[in-house]
């Protein structure tokens, strides 16, 4: 059997009728405080959406990707095949190799070439150092 459903009362006070509204003039009763409290709150798209970005870290991610496209063009396509830059966090950039050959031979010998090349296009102060993984 289904339950009939439940009416949920509004929150606070209820809105006044006209009638209550004409006679509280005639009263002399001032209602407005209450209808100031009442009133929206709402805000313009302006106001809250760069919080909204921001929450999404969308600059960020820009960032990531603006490295994602320099790094195909500026490193050597071999070098590329096997390993993409994943993010960067406070300087660092944390870049994924497929296998441990890969890694083993950039980490002993491209590493400088490769942090040089990014530190010219970039700058030393956004990209200070790179890690790489297996991932």
């Amino acid at each position: 059997m289904k339950m009939p459903p439940r009416r949920i009362p509004p929150l606070g006070q209820r809105r006044r009728t006209a009638k209550e509204r004409a006679l509280a003039a005639w009263r002399g009763v001032d209602y407005e405080p209450l209808e100031k409290a009442r009133q929206s709150r709402s805000r313009t798209l302006a106001d809250g959406l760069p919080k909204v970005l921001g929450d999404y870290r969308v600059e960020q991610r820009r960032g990531d990707l603006e490295i994602v496209r320099v790094w195909n063009d500026l490193i050597d396509p071999a070098i590329v095949a096997h390993a993409q830059p994943d993010r960067l966090h406070k300087g660092t950039l944390f870049v994924n190799v497929d296998n441990s050959a890969w890694l083993s031979e950039i980490v002993r010998y491209r590493r400088k070439e490769i942090l040089d090349r990014l530190q010219h296009s970039f700058g030393s102060e956004q990209i200070k150092r790179i890690s790489f993984r297996i991932g």
